[in-house]
């Protein structure tokens, strides 16, 4: 790793990946005085960020390992200010609004004790669940959008429709990659391809035990103010917009890279919210998509050094809440990349530590 001092005053960075994980490490390298392009294969956000819901919490942490919930904390306490300079640079709203979360089901009693142990409001309701009145959203679409912009805005360059197709090394040093646009140069390299970093590239091994986890999505169009929080039910969750529009999702299919929908998953789905928000029976869909996750066992990143190079470093893996872990994992990568000693303990997101956990026999 990196001696603190041994940046350049101002490095040249390579982001592979230009959804949230790798904006957001563009932004904090930018601020912090370095040059970076970003090379993204298809649109800027336009796979798992654009995909979620944009819940900023694990959906029940009580029962995520530490190492989620380090990362999901200190986000989740980020967020607002993070999301307030993004949306000043770029002129563009995110759309944060922290509307709570209800719960139904569930052990309420290890959750209050969770809650109060890690300093979140919850509420027991009874029959009407458990409330978690801070849990906040962020439009995820409209984020990554805020997010591009203000990237543009500090003089980071991205490349769209660009797709790396080896990474040309000396010694323990990338010097450079090949990609479909051209070669590309830079003193230091960061993975982060979401659900592809765990595929090959030439001359580049990928990020240990990541895959692709597919999940479904529906979006009712209510009137504004029909829903004021979040619902959540057996790993289902309801999301309003502040504008009317609800989001029901989500599923966690073992996929690989197949991007289909199918009907009997949407009439699940609804029938499913219909049960928790009565006003969307017999309501027809305006929307049914797929997203793929970038998923690694127990949600755990890789955020840190690779192991083959002295110029790589990853940031990926974040499954279910890679919006959610953004300020953070950025934080912590690039104060590992620079040599700052970091506020959480990076230990269990290093690679050897990803390359050591195991998946079980279904996402």
């Amino acid at each position: 790793m990196p001696a603190p001092g041994k940046l350049g005053r101002q490095s040249r960075f390579v982001v592979l990946g230009a959804g949230v994980s790798g904006l957001s490490v563009a932004l904090a390298l930018l601020l912090r005085g370095h040059a970076v392009t970003l090379l993204e294969r298809g649109e800027a956000g336009g796979e798992s960020s654009w995909a979620g819901g944009g819940i900023l919490s694990p959906l029940l942490p009580w029962h995520y390992p530490e190492a989620v919930n380090a990362l999901a904390l200190r986000s989740m306490q980020a967020y607002p200010d993070w999301v307030g300079q993004i949306e000043a640079r770029s002129g563009k709203a995110a759309e944060y609004w922290r509307c709570g979360m209800r719960i139904h089901g569930g052990a309420p009693e290890a959750a209050l004790a969770w809650c109060r142990t890690h300093g979140l409001t919850a509420e027991d309701q009874g029959e009407r669940g458990l409330l978690l009145p801070e849990i906040a959203q962020i439009r995820n679409p409209r984020l990554v959008t805020a997010m591009r912009e203000a990237v543009l805005a500090l003089g980071g360059v991205l490349q769209s429709g660009c797709t790396v197709l080896a990474a040309h090394a000396d010694d323990r040093r990338i010097e450079g990659v090949e990609t479909s646009l051209g070669p590309f140069q830079a003193d230091h390299f960061v993975l982060a391809t979401g659900a592809w970093a765990g595929q090959p590239i030439e001359g580049l091994a990928p990020a240990p035990n990541i895959r692709p986890v597919r999940g479904q999505m529906l979006l009712f169009r209510l009137a504004a103010g029909a829903l004021d929080h979040i619902l959540y039910r057996d790993g289902l969750y309801v999301i309003p917009r502040r504008d009317g529009h609800v989001l029901v999702g989500s599923t966690l299919e073992d996929a690989g890279f197949d991007k289909s929908t199918d009907a009997a998953t949407a009439g699940r789905l609804q029938a499913e919210a219909s049960a928790l928000l009565p006003a969307l029976v017999g309501m027809q869909p305006i929307r049914h998509w797929a997203g793929l996750r970038p998923g690694s066992p127990d949600n755990i990143p890789v955020i840190g050094a690779h192991p083959d190079f002295d110029n790589v470093f990853v940031n990926a893996g974040h499954y279910r809440y890679g919006v959610t872990m953004a300020p953070a994992s950025a934080e912590l990568l690039v104060d590992l990349i620079e040599g700052r000693a970091p506020a959480l303990d990076p230990a269990p997101y290093r690679w050897e530590a990803a390359a050591a956990r195991h998946w079980k026999d279904t996402p």
